[in-house]
């Protein structure tokens, strides 16, 4: 039986907790809070600030876990390469980890290194740096903190009376002691994808069907599978992914984002773990969901392939305020046929803070997709938070 330390346990946790489970492993779940939900499915749980390197250091000692897996940003990454010389395995792997919770780590691999299309970007770490930057790529533009999670600190400077508090956010998202930004220039972009991509120890990389998406405040807002897209794109995105996978190293799921644009492909950002977008792929989807997936690939087990069965949409249920959480309208929603609902059980609310998400799919395949998402936006209405 393989032990497993899984670092971050909010609800993408929950379900990699839960297909580990599947496959008989022993899992110790943490995080900065108690009560987090993938300590509620979890063997055992720690609490600390995993940005506390010595605090990491105790608990990968208690434990001596077989495998490290780590779910969110806010971890000091850079000891993962003891880890690893010490025998364990980090998933995907310590470079991948340490490199991925950096957005300037990993742009400037993928775009200096890589060669990867990239949209136009600069750093700031002071005011005079972030006009410079501004300058450089133009407006509009989209700022974000090198280190944050969940659209904190992200967003879109159009005028100039927009860029000190677009400066100030930044500041105040970034997760940790990295005060630094990036500042990308706008793509003018008709879809944004996430392309899960699949390293295996022994096998090809694998592709799940393209998820598109829609953002607010920087966070995804509902997501759908499969994404319509252009033949050539794909395998442009296909290409980049397995680029930047291959220079990372490790396996695991890779949620991998793109802009796509008229008679162009642009690499954005990755994350070597689930991707929250890929929560779609909980209404069967696919033969294996994306935690199933990150399960085996990370416990070296055979993926044969990855079938895609059906589309699906996933709608997200938000908190409208701070407090401790109830739910209403659960009976109406889940009256909806070919439909789910699945609440994370986060032990408080805030404000746009994630709670729940709607599953809307259909295995006739006589639904359009645009019928299926508003589908899956009236069923998310009907469950409030408060």
């Amino acid at each position: 039986m393989t032990k497993i330390m899984l670092l971050g346990s909010g609800e993408l946790g929950k379900e990699v907790v839960i297909a580990l489970k599947r496959l008989g492993h022993t899992v110790i779940a943490c995080d900065a809070y108690e009560g987090a939900p993938a300590m509620q499915v979890a063997d055992g749980f720690e609490v600390f600030s995993m940005l506390d390197g010595d605090a990491l250091d105790a608990a990968v000692a208690k434990h001596a876990p077989d495998i490290i897996v780590p779910e969110v940003e806010s971890i000091r990454t850079d000891r993962f390469y003891a880890y690893e010389e010490q025998g364990i395995q980090v998933t995907p792997s310590a470079k991948a980890a340490n490199f991925t919770m950096n957005r300037k780590l990993i742009r400037d691999l993928a775009a200096k290194d890589l060669g990867l299309r990239t949209a136009p970007y600069g750093y700031a770490t002071t005011y005079e740096e972030f006009q410079a930057a501004v300058e450089k790529v133009g407006m509009p533009c989209v700022v974000k903190p090198l280190m944050s999670s969940s659209g904190k600190g992200q967003s879109v400077v159009k005028t100039p009376a927009d860029m000190r508090p677009a400066f100030d956010y930044a500041l105040e998202g970034s997760r940790g002691d990295l005060k630094e930004m990036i500042v990308e220039g706008f793509i003018d972009f008709h879809t944004e994808i996430t392309l899960l991509t699949v390293t295996q120890k022994t096998g090809e990389t694998l592709f799940c069907a393209p998820i598109g998406h829609r953002q607010e405040r920087g966070d995804y807002q509902e997501s759908w599978q499969p994404c319509a897209i252009d033949p050539g794109q794909l395998a442009e995105c296909q290409d980049m992914a397995a680029k930047v996978t291959s220079a990372l190293g490790g396996a695991g799921i890779w949620g991998i984002e793109f802009f796509l644009a008229e008679g162009a492909v642009y690499f954005s950002e990755l994350s070597p773990r689930p991707h929250d977008t890929g929560m779609v792929t909980l209404a069967g989807t696919q033969n294996f969901n994306e935690f199933e997936l990150h399960a085996r690939a990370l416990l070296g087990l055979p993926i044969p392939e990855i079938e895609q069965r059906y589309p699906s949409v996933s709608a997200v249920i938000l908190a409208s305020k701070e407090g401790v959480p109830h739910f209403s309208g659960l009976e109406e929603a889940c009256a909806y046929p070919q439909s789910d609902v699945k609440i994370f059980g986060k032990p408080t609310t805030r404000p746009y803070r994630r709670m729940g998400v709607v599953l809307a799919y259909d295995r006739s395949g006589e639904e359009t997709m645009d019928a299926m998402r508003k589908r899956a936006a009236e069923i998310a209405s009907k469950v409030k938070v408060y």
